[in-house]
């Protein structure tokens, strides 16, 4: 240890500190968030708590810390700046809600909208609990999803599938942590190309949906995850417009459809003029889900039409 980082380390004796220098260091190195830390300060908060083993659901800032302990969070300051990796890479775990997951470099770092809505018991789009029996996580990445399906819909079976071994690996993982082996199964397909006759009462979806020129000037923390799992063709809708093109045949009737596109409802609702799109509101805002039922694709307009119908006041 140099002098300048000795007499560093003896200055940082509390959490509070640490957290403060943290946020500092990160700030002024310009790294990237949003890899389900949305800033510098939160980003060293995660990371201190993390290195110091205490738990992440408060932050004990007058809180003393020994000089070894000190170091281990300094070690993991400096390694988030020098590799440019998202936090998660760094201490192979990832929250949605309250839950906990395993991730590294084989998956992108879980980070969905449609994680909210599951959360959510009162979202009216979703079928009753006690009406679903099969559903599916399609581009399942490191299964966070299928295990959030799971949890809401205990008595369903839940397929997840991805194009990517190493991640159904990840998936794997995840699934055993959560003791779900007996409930979620993992298949390996380029979207519906395994599930010829499967159907489901709900699909979800995080698919791949950044544009090739977004990929291209993409900051680092975002080149350290997948290519397979983000790029989705020049406008960002390659996987949108296979999903939407099959998903029919494999949803029973009435069944649901739910879509995470980024902030693409103008893209989308451009490319599919006459289908009925339900876009959620999010905390990214209400064009990063979409919603359709089975009906929707079916008929498209006839489906919109109906819908309208239905929702208007009888004439006198």
């Amino acid at each position: 240890m140099t002098v300048a980082a000795r007499k560093r380390s003896v200055a940082l004796t509390n959490v509070g500190a640490l957290v403060y220098h943290g946020e500092k260091l990160f700030t002024q190195a310009r790294l990237t968030f949003g890899h389900g830390i949305g800033n510098a300060r939160d980003e060293a908060a995660y990371l201190t708590l993390y290195a110091l083993k205490l738990p992440l659901d408060r932050l004990p800032l007058a809180r003393k810390v020994a000089a070894a302990d000190t170091a281990r969070v300094l070690k993991l300051f400096e390694q988030r700046i020098r590799e440019r990796k998202p936090a998660a890479y760094l201490t192979n775990e990832a929250w949605l809600g309250n839950q906990r997951f395993y991730v590294d470099e084989r998956v992108i770092v879980p980070r969905s909208y449609i994680a909210e809505l599951l959360f959510d018991e009162t979202f009216p789009y979703f079928p009753a609990t006690g009406n679903l029996r099969a559903a599916l996580d399609l581009c399942t990445g490191s299964g966070c999803l299928a295990v959030l399906l799971a949890k809401r819909y205990r008595q369903a079976q839940i397929d997840a599938t991805d194009i990517s071994r190493d991640a159904l690996a990840v998936a794997q993982i995840n699934v055993q942590r959560h003791r779900l082996k007996k409930r979620i199964q993992l298949l390996f397909s380029n979207y519906f190309a395994s599930l010829t006759r499967r159907r489901y009462d709900l699909i979800v979806s995080n698919p791949p949906y950044v544009r090739s020129a977004v990929m291209r000037t993409l900051p680092r923390e975002y080149k350290n995850e997948p290519a397979l799992a983000l790029a989705a063709g020049r406008d960002g809708l390659d996987a949108v417009r296979v999903i939407l093109d099959k998903a029919a045949r494999h949803l029973n009737p009435g069944g649901v459809l739910v879509v995470e596109c980024g902030h693409a409802r103008q893209r989308v609702e451009r490319a599919w003029p006459r289908l009925p799109f339900v876009w959620p509101e999010t905390s990214g805002g209400d064009d990063c889900v979409f919603i359709l039922t089975r009906e929707d694709l079916l008929h498209g307009g006839r489906a919109a039409a109906a819908r309208i119908a239905r929702a208007s006041p009888a004439n006198p």
